[in-house]
C-alpha cells in the first residue's frame, strides 16, 4: 500500500483559538449549519465527539456526489491546537483508498490571525491502485471552500 501526502497552509485574520474552536471543536454542528449542501449532519457512533477514539458517520448533503464516510478521531490537543483524524470507511474512498488521515494544526500569527496547517495522507490500496492529481486537487478545493466558509461565518458573527 502506497501513501500520497500533501500539505496545505491557509492564512486567516481570525484569531487561532477562535478558528480552532470553529474548525475542530464545533465543526460537527457548525458546518451543517453554514454548508448544508456539503454536510447534512454528523452522527456520533462511539465516544464524546472530540476525544481520541471517537467514531462518527458524516452524512454528506445534496451537493455532494458521496453519501457518507466513517471518521475516527485519532488525537486532539486543544492546548496546542492540533487535531488528527482518519476517514476509515465510505464511498468517498472510491474503492481505491484504504484511508485518509488528516493532521491539522492552527498556529497563531503575530498580527492576531492564524495559519491553518493541514497535512493529508491518502493511503492507497495495494499495487495497481492510484489516485489522480485531479482527485487530490478536488479534495484541496473542497477543504479550502470549507475553511473559507467557516472564516466568513466567523467574520460575520464576531461574538462566536
Amino acid at each position: 500500500m502506497g501513501a500520497i501526502t500533501y500539505d496545505m497552509e491557509i492564512p486567516s485574520s481570525i484569531p487561532a483559538s477562535k478558528m480552532f474552536k470553529a474548525i475542530v471543536l464545533d465543526a460537527d454542528t457548525l458546518i451543517p449549519k453554514i454548508m448544508p449542501h456539503a454536510i447534512k449532519n454528523v452522527e456520533i457512533l462511539e465516544g464524546d465527539g472530540t476525544c481520541a477514539g471517537t467514531v462518527k458517520i458524516i452524512h454528506f448533503g445534496e451537493g455532494s456526489k458521496f453519501k457518507s464516510v466513517k471518521h475516527r478521531v485519532d488525537a486532539l490537543d486543544a492546548e496546542n491546537m492540533t487535531h488528527s483524524y482518519s476517514i476509515i470507511e465510505g464511498d468517498a474512498l472510491m474503492g481505491v483508498v484504504e484511508s485518509i488521515t488528516y493532521h491539522i494544526k492552527i498556529v497563531p500569527t503575530e498580527d492576531g490571525g492564524c495559519i491553518c496547517k493541514n497535512r493529508s495522507i491518502y493511503n492507497v490500496k495495494g499495487d495497481g491502485h492510484e489516485i489522480t492529481e485531479d482527485k487530490i486537487k478536488e479534495g484541496k478545493e473542497k477543504a479550502m471552500a470549507m475553511f473559507k466558509a467557516i472564516e466568513a461565518h466567523l467574520h460575520s458573527n464576531p461574538d462566536y
